[in-house]
C-alpha cells in the first residue's frame, strides 16, 4: 500500500543537553561550593540547557535540590548547605555506571525508584576533597558522562600543593620555598617534624603560612609570625588535612590570571591585583567571602608584566594537563620576578569571585562564561585523550 497520502507525524524537536549541576560535597569548602551552584544555576541559559541540580550532603549522600538559586547565598555570615535544600531527608540520586546508560534515577526508602532522565555533561563546582581533586571525575570517567573542568589527573594534581608545586618546578616554573610534613613523620616523630619546621624558619625568616596540603578557599590556613604559633598553626591545618604544607612568606604583590579553554586552545584572562586586606592579616576566608575585600581588575601592570602573567597562567594550565578553566595565583616580588603560588582547576565561581571578574573585564560575561564551559565539556569525550 503506498503511503504517499497518509498523514505524516510532526518531527521531534532535538532535546536540550541536559546539563547536571552538582555541589556542596563533604570537604570543608561546602558552603562555598553551595553558593557558587545558586550562581551557575542562575546564570545558565534555560533556553539551550535542560538543568538538574543535585546537591551532595556534608556526609556523601547524593540529594534532589530545588532549583532555587536565590536560597543558595551567604546571608548574615552564615553558608548555605545542602541539607537546607534537599527535597527528601533520605532520598539519594544514582548515577549511571554504565557508558551505554547515561540516564539519573532518584530512589527513596520504601518507593519505586525514578527515572530522572539522562544527562548529558555535569558541571561539577565541588571545592576541595571529594570533589575537585579527581574522585568525582573517575566516577564520571566510569560512568562515560562529559564534565566541565580538568580531568582525574590534573584534579588531583591541582588539590595536592605539594604534587602541584613538583610539577611545576618540573616545567620550569618558579615556586616560593615550602615545606611538606607529611602524616607519618608526624605519628612517627612530631617533635623531629616540629624541629623541621623550625629550621626552615631558620633559614627562610618569620612568618611562616602553615596550610593543609588539600584544602582550599584559604581554610585552615595561619600566618605564624613567631614559635608561638606554631602549635595552634600546625593543629589547625592538620583539622582539615593530615598532610600539612608550610611556606616561607613572599615579599610582593599577588597577582591572581584566569585561563579559559576556547575553540582553539586556552587562553588568559587581564589578570588580578589582590591588595592587603586591612581588616585581616591576609587574604583570607573571611576577607574573601564574607567581607568581600575587592580586587583590583585590571590589575595596575606594565603590559609586559602583563604579557608575562598571562603567558605563565597558561603554561602552568598546560603543565599540569588542564581543561576547561583554572584560576592561576602569583605573587610579582620585588625584583619584578612571578613567583606562581598556586592553581585552581575549579575556582571560587560567584559573581563576586575574582576568576568571573577577571573575564567579565576580558569582554566574556558570567552568562558566556558558565556556556563555554558547557560547550567546552560537550566537544570533549571521556577516556584518554
Amino acid at each position: 500500500m503506498s503511503t504517499e497520502n497518509l498523514p505524516q507525524s510532526p518531527e521531534q524537536p532535538p532535546r536540550k543537553p541536559r546539563v547536571a549541576v552538582v555541589f556542596g560535597g563533604r570537604s570543608s569548602e561546602h558552603g562555598i561550593s553551595v553558593v557558587t551552584a545558586g550562581a551557575v544555576l542562575k546564570a545558565i541559559d534555560r533556553t539551550k540547557y535542560d538543568v538538574l541540580p543535585i546537591g551532595i550532603t556534608q556526609d556523601g549522600r547524593w540529594a534532589l535540590t530545588a532549583d532555587e538559586p536565590e536560597r543558595m547565598a551567604i546571608i548574615d555570615r552564615r553558608q548555605p548547605s545542602v541539607d537546607l535544600l534537599a527535597e527528601s531527608g533520605e532520598g539519594g540520586v544514582i548515577l549511571p555506571v554504565d557508558p551505554a546508560n547515561r540516564e539519573v534515577v532518584y530512589s527513596e526508602p520504601g518507593s519505586v525508584p525514578k527515572a530522572l532522565g539522562e544527562v548529558d555533561v555535569v558541571f561539577p563546582v565541588l571545592h576541595g576533597p571529594y570533589g575537585e581533586d579527581g574522585t568525582l571525575q573517575g566516577l564520571l570517567e566510569l560512568s562515560g558522562v562529559p564534565y566541565v573542568g580538568s580531568g582525574v589527573l590534573a584534579s588531583a594534581v591541582g588539590q595536592d600543593k605539594e604534587y602541584m608545586k613538583r610539577v611545576f618546578t618540573s616545567f620550569g616554573l618558579k615556586v616560593g620555598p615550602y615545606l611538606v610534613i607529611r602524616p607519618r613523620e608526624w605519628q612517627q616523630d612530631e617533635s623531629a617534624a616540629r624541629k623541621k619546621i623550625v629550621d626552615f624558619a631558620g633559614e627562610h625568616g618569620w612568618p611562616l603560612f602553615v596550610k593543609p596540603a588539600r584544602a582550599g578557599s584559604s581554610i585552615g590556613i595561619t600566618k605564624v609570625d613567631d614559635l608561638s604559633g606554631l602549635d595552634e598553626a600546625i593543629a589547625e591545618a592538620q583539622r582539615h588535612d593530615p598532610k600539612i604544607l608550610v611556606e616561607a612568606a613572599l615579599r610582593g604583590r599577588e597577582i591572581e590570571c584566569g585561563v579559559l579553554e576556547f575553540e582553539d586552545g586556552p587562553r588568559a584572562s587581564a589578570p588580578a591585583e589582590i591588595p592587603s586586606p586591612e581588616a585581616h592579616a591576609y587574604y583570607d576566608f573571611e576577607a574573601k567571602y564574607i567581607d568581600s575585600t575587592p580586587g583590583i581588575v585590571p590589575a595596575p601592570l606594565t603590559p609586559q608584566e602583563t604579557a608575562e602573567v598571562q603567558r605563565l597562567a597558561v603554561d602552568a594550565f598546560e603543565a599540569v594537563s588542564c581543561e576547561g578553566l583554572v584560576r592561576a595565583d602569583f605573587f610579582l616580588t620585588e625584583d619584578g620576578e612571578f613567583v606562581i603560588n598556586e592553581i585552581n582547576t575549579m575556582p571560587g565561581f560567584t559573581p563576586i569571585s575574582m576568576y568571573p571578574q577577571m573575564w567579565q573585564a576580558s569582554g566574556v560575561s558570567y552568562p558566556e562564561l558558565v556556556d563555554r564551559l558547557v560547550q567546552a565539556a560537550l566537544r570533549r569525550s571521556t577516556g584518554l585523550r
